[in-house]
């Protein structure tokens, strides 16, 4: 009875070490077939707006960072480089990071980079881009500057694609907006706001056809790198293509 007993017992431990295995074995598979099973470990790739740095992307970065993901900031020349040296040097970024799904995350003329690259490579990734008050149909306050003795020097190379924007977005991206309506800045100095807008952009020229989602907060322009709830409501469309409204 005693022996039965012990390879009854053993052929059960056998049984339970041959089902364990394989179910990780399956799971393990099932984490490696499917890259989007932990999005909490994305990467973001944050970008500045004109004449900033990407340090000052830095507060945001940490909030991710908080929230599960993997950001970093992006430095490029706003003004002394133009907008094509920006698309070919994230591009580049964003090809070195090796994920499917990369990001992004633009404030002001960061945001229009950030589609820009996105229009011209529309295979680079499956990453969702939130923008932070980028006049992503143009922006009346720099045309208004570029009248301005030394404007156009202050604009530099950005300044055609802050003229012009886009007309609408139709690439595989999703993309939100997150827009300010706190009238705090100088862009009323050069003209060309009207109705709601954040100092600088006016409200408006965000409203690009094509977006996933929009969302307006009480924020000013330069105040939206560094909202606690802007970066709340990125986190909300990086996890579920959507804000919280």
């Amino acid at each position: 009875m005693c022996a039965w007993w012990q390879k009854r017992k053993r052929g059960q431990s056998e049984f339970c070490i041959r089902d364990a295995v394989r179910f990780a074995g399956s799971f393990r598979a099932k984490i490696h077939s499917d890259p989007f099973s932990s999005p909490m470990t994305e990467p973001v790739i944050l970008l500045h707006g004109l004449w900033l740095r990407g340090a000052t992307m830095g507060v945001f970065a940490q909030r991710l960072r908080t929230a599960g993901f993997a950001p970093e900031t992006f430095d490029y020349a706003s003004v002394q480089g133009d907008a094509g040296e920006a698309v070919d040097k994230l591009a580049d970024r964003i090809r070195a990071l090796e994920s499917p799904r990369v990001h992004l995350i633009g404030h002001s003329l960061g945001g229009l980079i950030a589609l820009a690259t996105l229009r011209a490579l529309p295979t680079l990734t499956q990453g969702r881009v939130v923008c932070l008050g980028a006049p992503l149909k143009g922006s009346a306050a720099a045309r208004g500057l570029s009248q301005w003795p030394m404007g156009a020097a202050m604009l530099g190379r950005s300044a055609a694609l802050l003229d012009k924007g886009f007309e609408h977005w139709d690439g595989p991206n999703e993309i939100g907006m997150i827009a300010g309506r706190l009238p705090i800045g100088l862009g009323f100095l050069f003209g060309g706001l009207s109705g709601q807008h954040d100092g600088t952009v006016g409200v408006e020229e965000t409203r690009l056809p094509g977006l996933a989602d929009h969302i307006v907060i009480a924020a000013a322009h330069t105040g939206l790198a560094w909202s606690a709830e802007a970066a709340q409501q990125a986190i909300a469309f990086l996890r579920d293509g959507h804000f919280q409204h």
